[in-house]
């Protein structure tokens, strides 16, 4: 198999899909030719005919924007990804999005574009790996036995994110995990000798990783470096690939135009000279290459099918296991989880960072493959699971992991574990730390993962720590992000309730905002829905006058605010929303129905409220929330300084039902 050759049509077919769709960036894919098909052609254990194997080989492309390498390698080695849909590049619906998306193409991995997202997750998934090897592989029966390939550059090391999630894989000894570095020296601004001088080798050398150097357009040396990364068992390796960018172009090789440009055609048609393909002819891919899909797919069918004859002798040997592979690689959730709702009664008071603490861990004796850590943070984020062991770098069989103070990292992290497809997973940190890993909360969103966000001390109450630890704008920034569904419970009851919704759902990330202060376990009135995002807390008494609105610890403030209103002779509603996200989704009628058009309503929130405004865009609201920074001193006096009081919120609730 000519290596060479296929590197070459590579090129041919990543500069006319830039070309032709008049955007892109075609400096990587020219410039990684030769690393992408040895990998795609000679390394990965793959199947094109079914990319979703088990035991396949998982190759990320952190530096997302050369997503027509990828896109051209997954044509050629034989994907569903036809020449028709490399010519239709960064169109609308397209199978060839501008930067890889999950779910959108056969064979991609991560959604990846993001700089240093995808280191991050080739470690959650190098992690998964280990992970299930440790619960499933028995003497003899190695049926998880994989490798984790990831190509960076030089703008994805840079990105804080590749320094948290490489030091927590060096500490792992993740030996399974291969990360190539297409060091071309230049970014979008020009040579990196402007910015990024450090010696990456000796970074990861004092990461714990095992490091390399090669010529990355010698395929021989990059087959011998792999083929020694691949020997080495208690140490991630790094192939420091020397490369030009746009190799093979005559005037732009090694510039920094060439990064996110197209070409041009008269580039191009030296370009094709120089590498022998023919210039009048666009996509070209000569039949002895085309014919090599079926080569690598039949290889990959073999290799599969004699896994399936492992697997099969595993399964008969080892039911039970059999029976929990199924089980977690189909999503399947125990028929028993809604036992926790009965945990709390009404007038327990309990933080509900505490109360979750106590959900989690009798969740975790249910849900034998939910797993999660916190930065840094457990004893204080409660999420530590009890009795259920540590992650270590010699042993994966435990199921706490302790992510160091590495938030972005470990939101990476959390995404490639969830990608991997076994595990349900969380991860913990305070809420006011969330904007650390938002990229990450993002992309879950975007993925679609159901990645659960334990974010705990949720407002001014944190007290004494002051304004740089009191989260104001977080909860309502969360809620900006499309699919994440963000859980304010009002107390231990609402707060089981949220952990069961939470891993119920399977199309996306939740977070669940949680306080570090006590509050009461409200009574409930008979039939109330939490599965509706809002539901009626308190009926009012007398003709209703005003409706009172909240979540999380604003809830209670607002019922006792609501007898004060009620004993100046109104009627007052109060209305528990612990999921904005899923209440807005609700129809009309059940909206109205719990938050009447035609009546006056006050909305509490600790925070930023701008966002409440939408619970009755027909009607007629009125938000007390905060637009400052909080203040430094005991809780209760910090939220009466600012005018969190019933005293101060019956005040206002008065004047609003008065005034209309």
């Amino acid at each position: 198999m000519d290596l060479q050759r296929i590197a070459h049509v590579v090129r041919g077919l990543s500069a006319d899909g830039v070309e032709k769709a008049k955007s892109g960036h075609p400096g990587l894919p020219l410039g990684c030719a030769e690393i992408g098909s040895v990998l795609f052609f000679d390394v990965l254990n793959h199947n094109p005919a079914n990319p979703n194997w088990a035991n396949r080989d998982r190759f990320i492309l952190s530096g997302g924007h050369g997503s027509m390498l990828l896109y051209s390698l997954l044509h050629l080695t034989g994907y569903d990804v036809s020449l028709d849909d490399l010519k239709s590049f960064r169109q609308l619906g397209s199978k060839t999005p501008g930067h890889p998306e999950y779910g959108d193409t056969p064979g991609v991995e991560t959604t990846t574009g993001p700089l240093g997202q995808g280191i991050g997750n080739a470690v959650g998934m190098a992690i998964g790996e280990r992970m299930a090897a440790a619960r499933f592989n028995r003497p003899g029966y190695e049926i998880v036995d994989h490798y984790t390939y990831v190509l960076a550059g030089d703008g994805d090391l840079m990105e804080g994110i590749s320094s948290e999630a490489s030091s927590f894989a060096g500490h792992l000894k993740l030996g399974k995990l291969i990360m190539i570095y297409d060091s071309n020296r230049i970014t979008i601004e020009g040579s990196t000798d402007i910015t990024f001088t450090e010696s990456v080798k000796d970074r990861y050398l004092a990461y714990g990783w095992h490091v390399q150097e090669v010529d990355g357009h010698n395929i021989t040396e990059l087959q011998q470096a792999i083929a020694e990364a691949q020997k080495v068992t208690d140490q991630p390796s790094l192939i420091v690939a020397r490369t030009q960018i746009a190799q093979g172009a005559p005037t732009k090789v090694g510039t920094a135009g060439a990064h996110g440009s197209p070409l041009g055609e008269e580039e191009i048609a030296g370009l094709k000279r120089a590498i022998g393909l023919p210039e009048d002819k666009h996509f070209y891919v000569p039949d002895d290459v085309q014919s090599l899909a079926q080569v690598v797919t039949e290889k990959g069918q073999k290799k599969e099918k004699e896994w399936e004859e492992r697997f099969a002798e595993w399964k008969k040997a080892h039911p039970d296991l059999a029976e929990q592979w199924d089980a977690w690689t189909n999503g399947e959730l125990p028929e028993d989880i809604d036992e926790v709702l009965t945990l709390f009664s009404e007038g327990t008071t309990i933080a509900t960072r505490a109360a979750s603490g106590q959900v989690l861990n009798a969740l975790a004796e249910k849900v034998e493959n939910l797993v999660g850590g916190s930065a840094d943070l457990a004893p204080s984020t409660i999420t530590y699971l009890e009795g259920k062991g540590d992650i270590r770098p010699t042993d994966f069989s435990g199921r706490n992991f302790n992510f160091g103070v590495r938030e972005h990292g470990m939101g990476s992290v959390l995404n490639g574990l969830s990608l991997y497809g076994m595990f349900r997973v969380f991860g913990a940190t305070f809420l006011v730390f969330s904007d650390y890993m938002r990229p990450a909360i993002r992309l879950s969103a975007l993925m679609k993962q159901p990645v659960v966000y334990v974010f705990t001390h949720d407002s001014i109450f944190v007290g004494e720590d002051g304004p740089t630890h009191q989260p104001i704008e977080q909860t309502e920034s969360l809620r900006l992000i499309p699919n994440l569904h963000v859980y304010r419970p009002a107390d231990a009851e609402e707060t089981a309730w949220s952990w069961v919704e939470a891993l119920r759902r399977t199309d996306g990330p939740s977070a669940l905002i949680l306080t570090r202060q006590g509050l009461p376990v409200s009574e409930k009135p008979a039939g109330w829905d939490f599965t509706k995002g809002g539901y009626i807390v308190k009926e009012e008494t007398k003709p209703l006058s005003i409706v009172l609105v909240a979540a999380g610890s604003e809830v209670s403030l607002a019922l006792d605010a609501a007898e004060l209103v009620e004993k100046e002779g109104l009627g007052v509603r109060v209305v528990s929303i612990p999921c904005r996200e899923v209440f807005l989704e609700q129809d009309e009628d059940y909206r109205s129905s719990v938050i009447p058009i035609d009546v006056p309503t006050l909305a509490i929130e600790l925070g930023v409220g701008s966002g409440w405004y939408s619970i009755n865009p027909k009607g007629n609201v009125s938000v007390c929330s905060l637009n400052r920074f909080g203040a430094s001193g005991p809780g209760k006096q910090v939220a009466e300084y600012l005018g969190f009081s019933a005293e101060k919120i019956a005040k206002r609730a008065l004047e609003i039902a008065q005034t209309k």
